[in-house]
């Protein structure tokens, strides 16, 4: 590992904080409380986040934020992954920020005071910004936008909207595209849950002639992808992060089991076949946390030359994350199946984030790009 991956002391005090924190406050028996009760997250746990700051994370200090940059969003992406806690931090406090700080936006300081934003971006079930054909018609000075978007992550909840919509060319197309900062409650607006495995808050967001102006387009007219673009990286590293906690949960709760079950007299944890693959994904997490670490950095240091490092973080953390759940539930036995155990939850979750933001395919082509092939 090399000096600039070794984790600082504020890093190493954020995430003993965090772990303690969120140990107490959102185990994964919360999870499973909310799923039971209908909540796609609880609000107190939200509210006790933004008191310590992490909300305003990526948050500019004269703007009421902490401004800690993508590694310490990360530390705190993964200790959520870790226990599963369901909140709205990378849709907001990563995703939303990034945006708005990129723009400008002076309501930074309302996502440092707890404000939730959801980012519908997407038309169809696979992740392809380009290919928005949400339309935004011109309307006198202002904008009449008509279309819907889909599997929204956390639109069921949200304040605020970011909306991409095409203001010029076809679908498909990078320019054109014009991306709205509006208010959830817009008349026009709409929103039907949608239920996906991990329980957590997903919606499809119909807006039927919805009026905005000029003070609602977020960035430059046409030019959505110069507030996206880096929104999207913080997004993809953030998630790839908590991706990686809840590896470490299910594979914590994995080699802990392999420890406890005894079988033919002796615990399974002796068997060398079952050490053979817990060793083998032991090293997958290894190689997936260095690859986190390092998006974070490059995003903090030189953040447009991050889309490789994002990519791997993410194509990584993807395939890490099945592979330990799948692990998890095979190496647990007929237990592993069961809706009682968490491991299922850990499955769930790896399922969801795996395809949000881009899949496998999507980064790892990326990657081949970047790479000339």
């Amino acid at each position: 590992m090399t000096a600039s991956l070794v984790p600082s002391g504020d890093e190493v005090m954020l995430r003993d904080s965090a772990r303690a924190f969120l140990a107490e406050a959102s185990p994964v028996s919360a999870l499973r409380a909310n799923r039971d009760a209908g909540r796609p997250y609880d609000p107190g746990l939200w509210s006790e986040m933004v008191k310590m700051g992490w909300a305003g994370v990526l948050v500019p200090e004269e703007a009421g934020g902490a401004d800690m940059g993508h590694r310490a969003a990360g530390i705190l992406a993964e200790e959520m992954g870790e226990v599963l806690a369901a909140s709205p931090f990378l849709s907001s406090a990563v995703i939303a920020a990034t945006a708005l700080r990129a723009a400008g936006s002076a309501r930074l300081a309302e996502i440092a005071g707890g404000a939730t934003y959801a980012l519908a971006l997407d038309e169809t079930s696979k992740f392809a910004p380009e290919r928005s054909g949400l339309q935004a018609t011109r309307a006198g000075n202002g904008y009449r936008l008509t279309g819907r978007k889909c599997f929204v992550a956390d639109g069921g909840s949200a304040d605020r909207l970011l909306v991409l919509a095409r203001t010029a060319g076809a679908p498909g197309e990078p320019q054109g595209l014009t991306l709205f900062d509006l208010d959830a409650s817009r008349a026009g607006i709409s929103r039907s849950p949608r239920a996906t495995v991990d329980s957590r808050d997903h919606a499809n967001i119909d807006l039927d002639g919805v009026e905005a102006t000029g003070e609602d387009v977020l960035g430059e007219a046409d030019n959505a992808m110069a507030v996206l673009a880096p929104a999207l990286r913080a997004g993809q590293a953030g998630l790839s992060a908590e991706l990686l906690g809840l590896t470490s949960g299910a594979f914590g709760m994995t080699a802990a089991y392999l420890r406890e079950r005894r079988q033919f007299g002796r615990t399974i944890g002796s068997f060398q076949a079952l050490q053979h693959r817990a060793a083998h994904l032991w090293c997958e997490i290894e190689v997936t946390a260095s690859a986190v670490a390092n998006a974070g950095r490059v995003l903090d240091e030189t953040p447009e030359e991050a889309d490789l490092a994002v990519s791997v973080a993410k194509a990584r953390a993807t395939q890490t994350a099945k592979l330990a759940v799948s692990e998890g539930v095979q190496m647990h036995g007929g237990i592993g199946m069961t809706d009682e155990f968490d491991m299922g939850f850990y499955m769930k979750r790896a399922r969801v984030g795996a395809e949000w933001l881009g899949d496998y395919g999507y980064h790892a082509a990326r990657v081949a790009a970047a790479r000339g092939f």
